[in-house]
């Protein structure tokens, strides 16, 4: 029995959800989020609840039943709070800026690395050295999160490079003289 799947999903008072064919859609203050389900999960909407339930007894049924409970929860959250993930850039002359709809980074190559924010993303730099993602896609917050970390990521002897507020760099010693 899936521990995830058999939990229900709560809708928020200002979101609603609805299943039409294969696909389910969510609409709140934040936009509109939908995602396709496979024939092997049934999801149902009542009283508030999204349910997820395996369709048959199959091993790709039960596989499925968590996932798409994970899916239909981040739609829902995605359309009412939305998803934030933080950057930290560690460096001397490391820093980030948002320049109307580019993000520059100073990452210590002979050019600033612009990167240009998406459609239904923001990001803000509250200081030089701290880049804050959000949107109300969560695969898509991550995916530029990933993206922008891969322009420069952290290496272990200083810890010098860009990495998510939560990471923790390993530092390795230095060399013996």
């Amino acid at each position: 029995m899936s521990r995830v799947g058999k939990h229900p999903v709560a809708i928020p008072a200002n979101v609603t959800v609805e299943v039409a064919n294969d696909t389910v859609t969510a609409k709140g203050k934040l936009g509109t989020l939908s995602a396709r389900i496979t024939s092997d999960v049934e999801v149902t909407v009542a009283d508030n609840v999204v349910s997820v339930r395996p369709a048959r007894e199959t091993q790709k049924a039960r596989a499925m039943w968590g996932t798409t409970r994970a899916l239909v929860s981040n739609l829902v959250t995605g359309v009412s709070t939305g998803f934030t993930v933080n950057l930290e850039i560690n460096g001397v002359g490391y820093r980030a800026a948002v320049e109307g709809s580019d993000l520059v980074l100073s990452l210590g190559f002979s050019h600033p690395v612009r990167y240009p924010i998406p459609e239904g993303i923001s990001m803000k730099c509250e200081r030089p050295t701290a880049i804050e993602i959000s949107g109300s896609d969560k695969q898509r917050v991550g995916q530029i999160a990933a993206e922008i970390r891969a322009f420069r990521p952290p290496e272990p002897f200083k810890g010098k490079g860009v990495k998510y507020a939560t990471e923790t760099v390993l530092r390795k010693e230095g060399k013996k003289k």
